[in-house]
């Protein structure tokens, strides 16, 4: 519970912020005028956060701790508040470079429902293969994190301003291998891995998830190429499956444009590079023996069309691999609630630690 109220509190200061500075937030909470917030001034579900944001810990929160955290709390790069009893290991290099696009962050918790190693669920973030970092994602691995049953890992790898694809796969997969490679230091199971992601994340991880024998996306990054890039089951939030056709579907970007983020990927305009395209689309590598994957999409996504969900899910469920799909009635690129909550939960339950 405390760890939902915490992570609600950031999602409260920042949606308070985007109508006002935080001065003006600042002086409404001041309900007694005497320039600092006592823990009775605030929101009931910013407590929870009151002594992470009293940096010199004299009682009360200043006008200069309460900016601090602010900015803090909008900075995509800066780590976020982690659940008590949870170790961070953080920054590291997995592919024996000093680029920080090509590390990961390893989280365990402290206390373990069991002495042997656990699953380990590995998260890739979004950003149009352009934006985004590893930092941004713990609020979806806390609850797992929490449970002691899990391990987790955060990955950042090379955005298409830096490099165009395959670069990225190649990233990942090389971060994989790096966590296979060390499992038995830190304690988890390279045999029991999934993958979750969303948007460019949920592209990436449906990748992997279809491509564990294509050598051509391995790439040779890294001191683990012994190890290989399987992962065992795959959550999917509104990732492009089918680079060539989402331009044929209604959305808010020019898909086909040269400006779009899938031709900034592939290096040039999706229909004039057509073979890169495809080598990018997760469609193209389907067969019989891939991980089995969750599919969980809006029906409204203003960004990633709806489509690219039931493409993909045709794909797999022809080729005989497990496929579930949650189509959200009314939701967009966003996804959250308790029913994506409790189907994520479950399916991950299931493929992890063998519940029905």
């Amino acid at each position: 519970m405390k760890t939902i109220l915490t992570l609600f509190f950031l999602t409260l200061v920042g949606s308070c912020l985007t109508a006002r500075t935080p001065k003006q937030t600042f002086d409404q909470w001041d309900k007694d005028k005497n320039g600092k917030l006592s823990i009775g001034e605030l929101p009931q579900n910013a407590r929870p956060n009151f002594k992470r944001v009293d940096r010199n810990q004299d009682g009360s929160i200043s006008p200069d701790e309460h900016e601090a955290f602010v900015k803090r709390s909008r900075d995509p790069r800066q780590p976020r508040p982690l659940p008590e009893g949870v170790q961070a290991f953080r920054n590291l290099s997995y592919a024996g470079t000093d680029n920080p696009r090509q590390t990961l962050d390893l989280f365990l918790p402290k206390d373990r429902t069991k002495d042997e190693s656990l699953p380990i669920i590995v998260y890739i973030h979004g950003g149009g293969w352009k934006n985004g970092s590893k930092e941004s994602v713990i609020g979806k691995l806390a609850p797992y994190l929490n449970t002691g049953s899990f391990a987790a890992a955060a990955i950042n790898y090379r955005l298409s301003g830096e490099s165009i694809w395959p670069s990225q796969i190649h990233d990942c997969k090389a971060a994989i291998r790096w966590l296979k490679g060390n499992a038995k230091e830190y304690g988890f199971d390279p045999l029991r891995l999934a993958v979750w992601g969303n948007s460019a994340g949920g592209h990436l991880v449906a990748m992997m998830g279809v491509s564990g024998e294509v050598k051509s996306l391995e790439g040779k990054l890294g001191k683990h190429l012994v190890e290989d890039s399987r992962v065992n089951c795959v959550v999917d939030f509104c990732g492009p499956t089918h680079l060539l056709s989402m331009g044929k579907f209604p959305s808010k970007i020019d898909h086909d444009s040269p400006n779009s983020p899938e031709s900034q990927l592939v290096g040039g305009a999706i229909q004039e590079n057509k073979k890169l395209a495809d080598n990018a689309s997760p469609v193209t590598y389907v067969t019989r023996d891939d991980a089995p994957i969750l599919i969980v999409h809006g029906t409204d996504d203003p960004l990633v069309p709806f489509n690219q969900a039931e493409i993909f899910h045709a794909a797999l469920r022809k080729a005989g691999v497990k496929s579930d799909f949650l189509g959200m009635e009314g939701m967009g690129h966003g996804l959250g609630g308790a029913e994506v909550d409790s189907r994520v939960r479950k399916f991950l339950e299931s493929q992890l630690l063998g519940k029905k």
